[in-house]
């Protein structure tokens, strides 16, 4: 635990000294990583020896702790070999009678360096099988988002286009229509055509979290401020539906990306109104927790299918009460997860007696 918190602090120390950076990846990161643990190895296992009378029993595990945390946290074989060598030359040479000078002709001592390389090259060979293991899983479950989102976008841009076209041949065919006709087609278009705006922003926001080379900058906002904005937009599209904020007293100052947040915000308000069936009010409350904030809406409206609730985040939920044929929520939920996902937070959802509830947590303090 004491190392795993070591490592934790010196990522965040090399992210702090190279912001611009990808440190995880950089060559600088794990050459400095790979200085610093056997830095830190010797730091231990020096006073240990002057402490035992040159007789160090824990040089060998300690070093060989050393390769295993090396080839974990750096990429590809290179350091993990390397640390595996130096950890083998290092005990030979300083924690090894006779001290500060090399020797493998002593009884046993070739056999267990030559078991100490052989275990350390081992742990790095595994270590590094694993992380590209994992790396492979993860490009597995990027590809089936976007196979989900793409899914969700073409039937979400599908029906708003159908709609639009054929609201405006009726207007170009027929030209004598009453005003009332006209206007009803019209502000048909304006709804689709503002749906289609917002689609589009979402596709653009999730592209951007998404990226594997964009760093979301967060900057601290005063969280009241952002929900405000968002509930002003939204009431210009939902007028009839009422709004209901609970929220502490203190300002609560949280470090986000605002832009992205105020669109979770409206994107949760937005499915409430438009697939909750009847829903006639929305609550948003704000809970202050230990680390982090977070922000709940409800609404009274139908609630989800419970089929729906494992899926709704991924862009594939099945039709439900809480979907209708003409817009799906898919895409919305989606880009909800991932914005939050990429400020360190959660989101879930669940049904409620009244309707249903989505809530998401943002944490208070930077990494």
């Amino acid at each position: 635990m004491i190392y795993m918190k070591f490592f934790s602090l010196l990522k965040r120390s090399l992210q702090w000294f190279f912001p611009a950076t990808h440190v995880r990846s950089s060559r600088m990161h794990d050459l400095l990583l790979f200085f610093c643990v056997f830095a830190m190895a010797l730091a231990v296992s020096i006073p240990l020896s002057t402490l035992f009378d040159d007789n160090n029993p824990f040089s060998m595990a300690v070093f060989i702790l050393v390769v295993a945390l090396i080839a974990r946290y750096t990429d590809g074989y290179l350091y993990g070999v390397a640390a595996s060598i130096l950890s083998v030359l290092c005990v030979n040479y300083i924690f090894t009678y006779p001290y500060w000078a090399f020797n493998m002709s002593l009884m046993g001592y070739p056999l267990n360096f030559a078991a100490m390389l052989i275990v350390s090259l081992i742990i790095s060979t595994l270590t590094t099988q694993n992380k590209r293991q994992a790396q492979l899983q993860l490009e597995i479950e990027k590809e089936k988002t976007r196979a989900n989102l793409l899914q969700a976008v073409s039937h979400d841009i599908r029906t708003p286009l159908t709609s639009i076209i054929g609201s405006s041949s009726v207007l170009l065919e027929h030209e004598q229509l009453p005003a009332e006709e006209r206007h009803e087609l019209l502000s048909s278009i304006h709804r689709d055509a503002q749906w289609l705006s917002r689609l589009t922003e979402n596709i653009l926001s999730i592209t951007k979290v998404s990226s594997e080379h964009v760093t979301l900058k967060k900057d601290t906002e005063v969280l009241e401020e952002i929900m405000g904005s968002a509930i002003t937009k939204f009431r210009k599209l939902h007028p009839e539906i009422e709004i209901t904020v609970h929220k502490p007293e203190e300002i609560l100052l949280v470090p986000m990306d605002a832009t992205l947040i105020e669109q979770v915000i409206l994107n949760l308000m937005d499915n409430a109104a438009i697939h909750g069936g009847h829903t006639s009010r929305i609550s948003l409350q704000v809970e202050q927790l230990p680390y982090a904030v977070r922000i709940s809406i409800s609404d009274n409206g139908g609630g989800f299918s419970e089929e729906s609730i494992p899926h709704l985040f991924d862009g594939s939920a099945p039709p439900g009460s809480h979907s209708d044929a003409k817009r799906s929520m898919g895409i919305g939920l989606s880009v909800c997860r991932t914005i939050i996902k990429a400020h360190g937070g959660g989101i879930h959802a669940c049904n409620t007696p009244s309707g249903a509830s989505v809530f998401f947590t943002l944490p208070v303090q930077e990494e």
